[in-house]
């Protein structure tokens, strides 16, 4: 359920959480809400997600839109009875029957009870004192919550359950099954672990511009999914033109999302998630968003000229892609004071993480943005020159070509 205020209209979370859903192939019912409000406009809301390809049944689409106020309670019901009627058209259906399973909404560690999950029972029932599997844990319920704190000693299908006796704690998202046997539990949760162990061993291997050709003569590639970040809308827009007079026979490109800004952690995860690449023209990658993409081995690349960004685009399509130059962090230096001399202008600066080398490539970013890339002139401690200046020391910098 995408809830929109009918005042406000469609934000940038609003497309981002729009491309999610839609990386997941889920549906989506929109709840057009604040229509109390004076400043509402449900025509023009309906209209802007109109053309993010969510056009309202009543304009003739296939989204259901339900106009809502949470503050007096309108249009609540009629967003219930839309949620049951599109779990019909679903055909969603469960047997109670049957031993339960479904998956993990999240999990915590409770310092007096230890592991706590909170799970939804999608099929089958689940019973106090079953033997449960969930990713590579296992367990018996010792213990049944409902969403009031109330215990209780079954869950049914559709039914959200906190629950206490799992070995560990498993990640958001997990599928979790009802044993018959402890035993089966214990050995097929020691499997999983030692799978777990392999996986981590092997390195990841995700969406990358490299083996592009090689996916689609391989035929594993029909659709490439993009991600696009710019520092203005006016580049965005001739970033899509561009790419759309991009014609290949073999795979076509979709842009999943798009945005204004720096790449930030949500660009990065929607990327592994939908199996996309990340492009960036004249924005910087966060720092949260640079770890992530180390951990998780996500290509992410960043232009300042649109051409060359568009160029390796079609010469990935065509095998003919240059090697990727790649840049490793050394250091990062804040600039305190500047100071004008006969000399130049030198930079006063503190060195906040690693250490600046003299003879290293360097960046100057201006918020958020980078202004300059090229080499230091001088590196100075005092009076003196040196060779590097480590974390948490003061120096001066001068640079080619920048003043």
């Amino acid at each position: 359920v995408l809830v929109v205020a009918a005042d406000d209209g469609v934000m940038p979370q609003t497309k981002e959480a729009i491309a999610h859903a839609k990386a997941a192939g889920v549906s989506i019912i929109v709840a057009l809400n604040k229509i109390d409000k004076p400043g509402a406009e449900p025509d023009r809301v309906k209209k802007q997600l109109g053309e993010l390809g969510l056009v309202p049944e009543d304009w003739g689409g296939k989204t259901i839109t339900v106009p809502v106020s949470a503050k007096t309670g309108e249009g609540i019901d009629a967003l219930l009875e839309m949620i049951l009627l599109e779990a019909q058209m679903l055909e969603l259906k469960a047997n109670p029957g049957r031993l339960g399973r479904g998956v993990v909404i999240e999990s915590k560690l409770v310092k007096s009870r230890g592991p706590v999950a909170t799970l939804l029972v999608q099929n089958g029932t689940l019973h106090l004192n079953d033997n449960i599997i969930v990713g590579e844990y296992f367990g018996k319920i010792r213990a049944m919550f409902n969403d009031r704190g109330v215990a209780v000693t079954e869950a049914g299908p559709s039914y959200p359950v906190e629950v206490l006796g799992i070995s560990g704690i498993p990640e958001a998202g997990e599928k979790f099954y009802s044993i018959s046997d402890e035993k089966i539990a214990k050995e097929l949760a020691g499997k999983r672990q030692d799978q777990v162990k392999e996986h981590a061993m092997q390195p990841i291997k995700r969406m990358g511009l490299e083996d592009l050709y090689a996916q689609i003569k391989e035929g594993k590639l029909k659709e490439l999914n993009l991600i696009l970040k710019a520092d203005a809308q006016g580049s965005l827009e001739a970033i899509k033109e561009s790419l759309s007079k991009i014609v290949s026979d073999e795979v076509q490109l979709n842009i999943i999302h798009e945005g204004i800004g720096n790449i930030i952690s949500s660009d990065v995860i929607l990327a592994v998630a939908s199996n996309a690449l990340v492009l960036g023209f004249n924005v910087v990658v966060d720092e949260a968003a640079k770890d992530l993409i180390s951990r998780e081995g996500q290509d992410v690349r960043v232009y300042n000229v649109i051409y060359e960004l568009i160029n390796d685009i079609k010469s990935a399509l065509e095998g003919m892609l240059a090697p990727k130059l790649k840049k490793v962090f050394m250091g990062r230096a804040e600039i305190k004071k500047v100071f004008k001399l006969s000399s130049g202008t030198i930079a006063g600066c503190l060195v906040s993480k690693g250490s600046i080398n003299r003879h290293n490539p360097v960046s100057i970013i201006r918020n958020g943005r980078e202004v300059f890339e090229g080499e230091l002139s001088t590196l100075k401690r005092f009076k003196d020159d040196v060779r590097e200046v480590e974390e948490g020391y003061e120096c001066g910098m001068t640079f080619k070509g920048f003043n």
